[in-house]
């Protein structure tokens, strides 16, 4: 009875699986850049929530105010982190049409 529907179930699975394991080789090529302190921190981050590069600005470095860079670090970095989430769940819904599974990414 729902040995059709079941079938095409399935490859319609199976397609989506292939689709998601491409998708997760380009996200990881794809990058997302965030900056803080007007640029003095610059952060850029691959679609696998890896950061690649972090710069800093000389200007930026102040021994007498080594929290203020600590900051502008850790600001830079979430928001490199944020950005690149929200480009990987983007992605997702091209090919699971916004259905939220769970385990994935």
């Amino acid at each position: 009875m729902f040995g059709g529907n079941m079938n095409q179930m399935m490859k319609q699975v199976q397609k989506m699986q292939k689709e998601m394991a491409k998708l997760q080789e380009e996200i990881a090529l794809k990058t997302v850049e965030a900056t803080a302190g007007g640029g003095a921190v610059r952060v850029v981050a691959n679609g696998k929530q890896e950061l690649l590069s972090l710069e800093i600005k000389p200007e930026a470095v102040d021994p007498e105010d080594v929290e203020m860079l600590q900051d502008m670090i850790l600001a830079a970095v979430n928001e490199a982190l944020r950005k690149s989430q929200e480009m990987v769940a983007a992605e997702m819904a091209k090919i699971t049409g916004g259905l939220k599974i769970p385990g994935l990414f």
